[in-house]
């Protein structure tokens, strides 16, 4: 059975500067049950939420089976984290996640590689390790909301540009 495992809306960036000088504090609050969803636009709250070059890429999903075990969004900074979803198989896709408040369509646009902060967030390896399975960025096409818990999960063909 498919399932979000985890959300992440967070206001600020957290890997700034050098990786060696560890990332800031993480904002009370970051990781919760419900995200809203807007069209072309990301998740409500987060800190990439409505900014341009971020649009293609407002929305990132991630496999808790790529991860260490222990390892959420808190160390990866991805935004959804699914178990029972190849995520990183469906570039070029649409999926379609529904947590029980309606679907909401992400298309899923290139992979979300992960940067050399992953050695000290996650362990010394990670950034390689991750490389192939660091999750994917994604554009939402409607407004809906995602919650924690099992979804219905659909793939479909990405509409023509």
């Amino acid at each position: 059975m498919s399932r979000i495992v985890e959300l992440l809306a967070s206001p600020v960036h957290r890997f700034l500067g050098r990786p060696a000088d560890g990332p800031a504090p993480a904002p009370p609050g970051e990781l919760v049950d419900v995200v809203q969803i807007r069209a072309g636009l990301g998740i409500v709250g987060d800190r990439y939420f409505g900014k341009p070059a971020h649009r293609d890429a407002s929305v990132t999903v991630i496999a808790q089976e790529s991860l260490p075990a222990g390892i959420g969004l808190a160390q990866v900074r991805r935004n959804v984290l699914t178990t029972g979803i190849a995520v990183d198989e469906l570039i070029g896709k649409v999926l379609v996640l529904d947590s029980g408040d309606g679907p909401v369509s992400l298309r899923v646009n290139r992979a979300a590689r992960p940067c050399a902060w992953m050695d000290v967030t996650v362990s010394p390896g990670a950034w390689k390790a991750l490389r192939t399975t660091g999750g994917v960025r994604c554009t939402p096409l409607n407004d809906g909301l995602l919650r924690v818990g099992p979804i219905d999960v659909t793939v479909e063909r990405a509409p023509a540009s």
